[in-house]
């Protein structure tokens, strides 16, 4: 059986592959033009604000249960979104 662990690691690393190959084919301001291309690229940025505003949330309870600060993982969330939640989870001290 495929552990939790080996999971995040295998996206943590896809997505970032994925994130270069945005910046380096569309640059950021690309990557923020398409947000406003259309009403569906908008409901999708919208409901990526909505999901990382919900994962903030379970960070910011499970880290004060677990003693940590949250609020490095929060701004990091806020900053370069997925990929902060993901580490979150390869370092959290508890098993999923």
């Amino acid at each position: 059986m495929v552990s939790l662990r080996l999971v995040l690691v295998f996206v943590l690393v896809a997505f970032g592959i994925l994130t270069g190959l945005a910046f380096w084919h569309d640059g950021v301001l690309g990557i923020f033009a398409s947000i406003i291309h259309s009403y569906g690229s908008l409901q999708i940025y919208v409901d990526l604000v909505i999901a990382a505003s919900l994962i903030n949330v379970w960070i910011w309870r499970d880290a004060k249960e677990q003693g940590r600060n949250p609020w490095g993982w929060i701004i990091a969330t806020l900053i370069v979104g997925s990929f902060s939640p993901l580490v979150y989870l390869l370092v959290r001290k508890n098993k999923l």
